[in-house]
């Protein structure tokens, strides 16, 4: 039989471990959710990088721009079907609707970083500014996955 002490500490480190893999950052009604992207292949120059944004508040915002250090561009960008055709491109704005989540996840919205400046490997960080047009500029730490990493199991952390 399993002691009550040692149910306790296994409940301590599961808690401890789900919260070193999620990361969260607030901008007044603004939560940003988990910013990642893939580990690059050798060679890669270019990649994406996505996240959730919860606008808990009653009036909308809207991301206006990024900007890192790990690449020459940051831009937003849109993936989206095209009489059949996927196309991506570039986009002034996403909107943030008051009292909603917005996600910027693969072959929707996303951030495109250009000309990275080393390969991004699974398990590393770098930063990156989000910029809103009413909650203003936002530091957060991009994680990088692994190559193959689905939105889907980012939502598991």
């Amino acid at each position: 039989m399993i002691s009550l002490r040692t149910f306790c500490c296994g409940l301590v480190l599961a808690a401890l471990s789900l919260t070193a893999n999620a990361h969260e950052y607030k901008a007044g009604d603004l939560f940003i959710h988990h910013p990642w992207t893939r580990a690059t292949p050798p060679g890669a120059q270019n990649a994406g990088v996505f996240l959730l944004v919860k606008n808990n508040g009653d009036t909308a915002d809207q991301l206006i721009g990024v900007e890192t250090d790990a690449a020459d561009k940051a831009e937003l960008h849109q993936m989206k079907l095209d009489n059949g055709v996927m196309k991506m491109n570039a986009v002034t704005a996403v909107d943030i609707p008051a009292k909603a989540e917005t996600e910027l996840k693969p072959g929707g919205y996303h951030v495109m970083l250009f000309k990275l400046a080393v390969p991004l490997k699974e398990g590393d960080k770098f930063p990156l500014t989000l910029k809103f047009k009413r909650a203003g500029n936002v530091k957060v730490d991009i994680k990088v996955e692994a190559m193959g990493a689905k939105a889907e199991t980012m939502h598991q952390h």
